[in-house]
């Protein structure tokens, strides 16, 4: 299900994605922060699973609170739709063609400068005039002007500059910074620059590119800004998949098949351990199924149900079982084509479990005021006080104070009120 958040400065997203609610939130308990903070690593991990980390961690911070009636002390041991987005092989750019000199919309096999110095003489504050003398100068003016008008060249402007790096590399050609450095070397070339209309607005689309760099644009599109957006995350995690499964070639079952195992060997292994050892591995097994549960919740499914059957089905060695939101029941997920990344699931586990022990391991929050700077400020508005009332204020104060500028006499006097 997707979460509708609503910031103090009227901004509205609609996104199931864990990290980006997180950090939309005004977290204040210290615990918590800590918890936005596993959200934001495991997406910089896997780039994906950021809310399973945070139920997880979750999940076993709730079953190490039950251990705390065993005695135990916690330690440490060793404008359109979606469906209309494309993938477009080569640069996309969301600014219009400027047509102040009646300029092209479209060109073919196009010679690409990227100019980054004013075309234009900049224009001063005094006064000045050009003084045409006779007739053949007017119309070498005019000739000039013509042959530019009739280059049929496509502008567009006000590009940013913190693009200018990918945009040469995926031109492959390099920034002009003057109107002599004009050479071929450093021009890129295209079979087609055009104009494309996109809803109520215009983009630039620039293919054919020759010696193109290693990129590619995805040209998203939605009904409104709010459905792009989370399209955009959507892709990104998607993109992440891949770097995921670059990083380590392995897919795992989905639906909450690798947890439920998990949790089924652990919970046989807690058996054979003695102490409290067989208590922590038990709660850990736990712990894992919150992530089937969660799912089967979701999908409007009968948690308790679901999970039950889950765990008898990987009783009896089908370890493939996971839950499949489509059908609503329990299959061979591995047949149905859903997969995830291991990297995904490592990484989620792995980093919840370090942020639950250091929870574990604080035993008091202690919250520092700042008492002394409340203080200062009191002074500095003190004196500007009996500055404005025309009081005398030498015996205590020096006169840089008037420049807001602490003197030591201020700190002394602050230390004796405190004493």
């Amino acid at each position: 299900m997707d979460k509708m958040i609503s910031a103090a400065n009227g901004e509205v997203i609609i996104t199931n994605d864990g990290a980006t609610i997180l950090n939309k939130m005004e977290v204040l308990q210290p615990a918590a922060k800590m918890l936005v903070e596993l959200s934001k690593a495991q997406d910089a991990a896997a780039g994906d699973g950021t809310t399973t980390v945070v139920v997880i961690a979750g999940a076993l911070l709730k079953q190490c609170l039950s251990l705390f009636p065993v005695e135990s002390t916690p330690r440490e041991e060793a404008s359109g739709t979606v469906d209309d987005t494309e993938m477009v092989k080569g640069l996309v750019f969301d600014k219009k063609v400027s047509h102040a000199a009646g300029g092209p919309t479209r060109v073919e096999n196009a010679k690409i400068a990227v100019i980054q110095f004013q075309i234009s003489p900049p224009k001063t504050d005094i006064e000045q005039s050009i003084v045409v003398s006779d007739y053949t100068q007017m119309d070498r003016i005019l000739k000039e002007e013509r042959n530019y008008i009739l280059a049929k060249i496509l502008v567009v402007k006000d590009v940013e500059r913190d693009e200018i790096e990918f945009i040469t590399k995926t031109l492959n050609c390099l920034p002009i910074a003057n109107i002599e450095h004009f050479r071929d070397e450093k021009l890129g070339y295209a079979n087609l620059v055009e104009e494309v209309p996109l809803g109520d607005g215009k983009i630039v689309k620039i293919t054919g590119i020759k010696n193109m760099g290693r990129t590619s644009t995805v040209l998203v599109r939605g009904s409104n800004q709010l459905v792009i957006d989370e399209a955009e995350r959507s892709l990104h995690d998607a993109l992440c998949v891949v770097r995921c499964l670059v990083n380590k070639r392995f897919l795992i079952a989905g639906g909450g098949a690798p947890e439920i195992e998990l949790s089924r060997q652990l919970g046989a292994w807690a058996k054979v351990l003695h102490g409290m050892e067989g208590y922590c591995v038990k709660s850990f097994a736990e712990a894992l199924e919150v992530i089937p549960y969660t799912l089967a919740e979701n999908a409007g499914l009968n948690p308790i149900a679901i999970v039950t059957e889950l765990r008898n089905r990987h009783a009896q060695g089908e370890i493939n079982a996971g839950i499949n939101v489509r059908k609503g029941q329990i299959t061979n997920i591995l047949e149905e084509n859903v997969v995830q990344p291991l990297l995904v699931s490592t990484s989620a586990i792995t980093l919840a479990t370090e942020c639950v022990r250091m929870i574990l391991k604080i035993d008091d929050i202690v919250t520092v005021r700042l008492i002394a700077k409340a203080f200062d400020d009191c002074c500095v508005w003190l004196v500007y006080l009996l500055h404005a009332f025309r009081i005398d204020y030498y015996c205590f104060v020096a006169p840089d104070i008037l420049n807001f500028k602490f003197v030591n006499i201020l700190y002394l006097v602050r230390e004796n009120l405190f004493e």
